[in-house]
This record gives structure tokens, sequence and C-alpha cells, in this order.
């Protein structure tokens, strides 16, 4: 459970249509079996995050929104070490029936994974 004041804020989030397909027009991609995870930089000067988990990929409810506040969970814990940019995680069909450590150390894969791209912009 977070604490106070450790939440996930509107300017921690993509929140228009517009957001989303700056992310989606040219982004820099890692993909792994769990996730793809698409990363632009933005000029707000602070990660945000977008999520698009599809009924196509994950079919349940509930498996739609057990991923998705594991993603938020994670990328809380990660974002002050995250470059500004924008992300847009997608779950890929094989994280429907992959459990939370699986989900987290993909996760974690590919946030460290983005963070060495981003010193290359």
């Amino acid at each position: 459970m977070s604490q106070a004041g450790e939440g996930f804020p509107k300017t921690a989030r993509l929140l228009t249509a517009a957001q989303f397909e700056y992310v989606f027009e040219n982004p820099r991609v890692s993909a792994d079996g769990c996730f793809t995870v698409l990363m632009r930089p933005n000029g707000v000067g602070r990660a945000r995050l977008g999520l698009a988990i599809s009924k196509r990929r994950v079919n349940k409810a509930s498996g739609r929104n057990r991923i998705k506040r594991l993603v938020r969970e994670s990328f809380r814990l990660r974002c002050s070490r995250l470059p500004a940019a924008d992300f847009v995680v997608m779950a890929r069909t094989a994280a429907a029936t992959a459990g939370g450590k699986e989900l987290w150390k993909s996760l974690e894969s590919h946030w460290q994974r983005l963070i060495a791209e981003s010193r290359r912009f």
C-alpha cells in the first residue's frame, strides 16, 4: 500500500488521444513476451505513463486491471530515475497468464533498457 503523497497524479499520466498519438508517431520500442513499451521524449520535464491494455490481448477485465495496477506501481517506483519522456505500455497475450513476479521482472528490464536508450537522445 502506498503512503500519502506517493500516488499516481494526473501530471504523471498521458490523458488525451493527442498525447498517445505523439508517442505512437515515432517511438523508441522495447518489447518482450509480456509487454511492448513505447517511449518518446517530451518537453514536459518529467516521465509520464499511458496504458494500452486491450481486450484482444487480455480478455478478462480482472486480468487487465491487475496488469494496469502492476504497471502503475512499477512506473511510480521508477519514475524518478526515468528520463523526461512519455511511455505507453501495451500488454501482449502472454501477460494474461504470467505471474506477478514475471510481469514485474519484465517491466524492470524494459525500464532499464529505455533508460539506457534515453542516453542516446
